[in-house]
Parts: C-alpha cells; sequence; structure tokens
C-alpha cells in the first residue's frame, strides 16, 4: 500500500472506518494498530485457504440461486468477482460449510501475499465507502512451492466464457516451467566437469 489519503475535515469518519473494521471481523490488534497507533487504513482483505475453494464456490451458487440469479456453466462466482462476502455471509460460509478465512486490514506500507489459489477479497475504502483513497501496487508472481496451484488456476480459467477477463493465461505457468527447467539444464551443462569429479 503506497499511498493513502485521508479527507480533512469529514465527521465521524475515523467511526466509520473503525465500524467497518470491527465489521470485518478484524483481531483487536488490528484496531489498536488504527485507534492507538493511528495507522492509515487502506483497504480490508479476506483471505480464504485454497483447499476451500469448491466450498466458497459452491456457497456463492447457492446464494445466486436463492436471489434468483442464474449459474452460466461458462461462468465461474469466485472469477467473476460478482461477490462481496459481507459479515453475514461469512458467518452463514462458516456455519454452513465450516469455511473460515482472515481478515487482514492492509495499512499505508504494508504489503499483503497471497497464496496460489487462495480466494481473496478486498474491500477497498476509497471504492466502498469513499472514506480513504488509496493506491496499491499488485504483482504476480509464481513460486516453485505454488506451481501446481498456479497450473490449476490456469485449466480454471480454459473454462471460462471466451469474453470473460479471466479466460486469458496470464499466468503463463507452461513458459515459467520450461524457462525455470531451461536455467537449470543450463546451470548443469556449464558445471558438468566439476559436478563429475570424485
Amino acid at each position: 500500500m503506497v499511498y493513502v489519503g485521508i479527507p480533512k475535515g469529514q465527521v465521524n469518519q475515523e467511526e466509520e472506518v473503525l465500524r467497518t473494521i470491527q465489521d470485518g471481523d478484524s483481531d483487536e490488534l488490528t484496531i489498536k494498530r488504527f485507534t492507538e497507533s493511528r495507522e492509515k487504513p487502506g483497504a480490508l482483505w479476506h483471505i480464504y485457504a485454497a483447499k476451500d475453494t469448491e466450498k466458497i464456490r459452491e456457497f456463492l451458487k447457492k446464494v445466486a440461486e436463492e436471489q434468483g440469479q442464474e449459474n452460466p456453466v461458462d461462468h465461474d462466482p469466485i472469477h467473476d468477482q460478482s461477490w462481496y462476502l459481507d459479515r453475514s455471509l461469512r458467518k452463514r460460509l462458516h456455519q454452513e460449510y465450516g469455511v473460515q478465512g482472515w481478515a487482514i486490514v492492509q495499512f499505508l506500507g504494508d504489503v499483503v501475499f497471497i497464496p496460489a489459489g487462495a480466494p481473496h477479497q478486498a474491500r477497498t475504502r476509497g471504492a466502498v465507502h469513499n472514506l480513504y483513497s488509496c493506491i496499491k501496487v499488485a504483482e504476480d508472481f509464481v513460486s516453485p512451492e505454488h506451481v501446481k496451484h498456479c497450473f490449476w488456476l490456469t485449466q480454471e480459467f480454459r473454462y471460462l466464457s471466451h469474453t470473460h477477463t479471466n479466460h486469458e493465461d496470464k499466468l503463463q505457468v507452461k513458459n515459467v516451467i520450461y524457462h525455470a527447467v531451461k536455467d537449470a539444464v543450463g546451470i548443469l551443462r556449464a558445471n558438468e566437469s566439476s559436478l563429475s569429479r570424485p
């Protein structure tokens, strides 16, 4: 989070931000960062374990059906990013499916790492409540430990409609694997003579 702008002269703004942070199920230490340390919050994240993805997908489809919405085969309730799980939906997800995530408030200067395949949502102050404007820099990367999840995500994207924003292979996992292996083989060949010595 590289910038959080707090407008001057707005009455009760801090109380509304505090209420949003509390309603977001943030822990006491996070609340103290805002109330006592006076740090600037920019975004509220909810991050879930990758192993719970199918349960969350099933839950979102169920809620959509209850509200009379369609669930087209070539769309995905997680990748569509059309849902925000508010407090009541998060509570229901936990009660009905046993799924509970982590609430993280990203303050100015904080970095949030999201593991590959972990469903997540961010509630940005400026976009939702017009409280604080913020700028965050996002960088996607593929670590060797999470190649499996990244490859799995790429496969999921293939089944989305051709007009879907996530249909294209943004991660380029096959290219990453190819170049990683190519570099490893190159290093082994360059050091082949020293490796064969007893």
